[in-house]
């Protein structure tokens, strides 16, 4: 009798807090989920989607008692190395075709040379997601926008189907559309020049991102991106990670035009007169 009335409690927890969770979140005048909000990640997905263990640094030499930091990052110090992460990735292993991943392990041996982060290039899509900056949200019943701190990138969400992408671009193209409470964003027509982290993890034009956004309480969106991209893998694979509300004076984000920032480490070296 005991057991039965613990397993009616369990079904009834079960059956009212997903419908309590439904009434908390913010809802627009249309019902729709409000997606209003500054967003910022608290994983390192950025340093590598994939479990890894802290490290003294991204770029290593081979030193007398194992790796140690390259010359170019050393005076870097802790804060040059890597922060330990369980990883992002469902079932833990992204599913590169050989050629894809001999293409990886070399993009992550020259990651000082290769990575776009480095050069301020636009973060494409899911990298934007998860890059260490926030990003707002702005969503009326006509209109999504996304604006990344990073680089100054956007992403207008098309709500009514655009057809093929007219051309490739960073950012790609996004499509949006409801499944119930959650916000589903179809992304095409991205370049083949953006990585997915900073271990090399990369993708060609074929690339496609199906989005998920839904709300986990007033404060917390559950994000989902299934990544399809038969050049490089051998099948679909899923990353998913919590985003957390931005709060209080500070739920903005600032302007990081980086592009200006790396103008010596990509034209230094035209100067007549280089300064090193």
């Amino acid at each position: 009798m005991q057991t039965n009335k613990r397993l009616c409690l369990l079904t009834l927890c079960a059956v009212l807090v997903p419908a309590a969770l439904a009434h908390d979140i913010p809802r627009r005048p249309d019902g729709k989920p409000d997606l209003n909000g500054v967003w910022q990640v608290l994983n390192t997905a950025n340093y590598n989607l994939l479990a890894h263990s802290a490290s003294a640094a991204l770029a290593t030499v081979d030193g007398p008692f194992g790796s140690i930091p390259a010359p170019e990052v050393v005076a870097l110090g802790a804060v040059g190395a890597v922060p330990g992460g369980g990883g992002v990735v469902e079932g833990g292993e992204i599913p590169y075709t050989e050629a894809a991943r001999a293409i990886q392990q070399e993009n992550q041996a020259h990651w000082l040379e290769r990575d776009p982060e480095i050069k301020c290039y636009l973060p494409g899509v899911p990298r934007a997601t998860y890059l260490p900056h926030p990003f707002q949200i702005f969503h009326s019943e006509s209109a999504i926008f996304f604006a990344y701190a990073f680089a100054g990138a956007t992403r207008n969400i098309y709500l009514e189907d655009p057809g093929e992408a007219p051309a490739e671009s960073w950012m790609g193209q996004s499509f949006g559309y409801w499944e119930d409470d959650t916000l589903v964003v179809e992304v095409t027509g991205q370049n083949d020049r953006t990585w997915f982290d900073r271990s090399g993890n990369h993708h060609s034009d074929a690339l496609k991102v199906i989005e998920r956004y839904r709300f986990d309480g007033p404060d917390v969106l559950l994000y989902e991106a299934l990544i399809e991209d038969p050049k490089v893998f051998t099948r679909p694979w899923k990353i998913s990670m919590p985003l957390y509300r931005r709060m209080g004076p500070d739920a903005r984000i600032h302007q990081f035009k980086c592009v200006e920032f790396v103008e010596e480490l990509m034209y230094g070296h035209l100067r007549k007169e280089p300064i090193r």
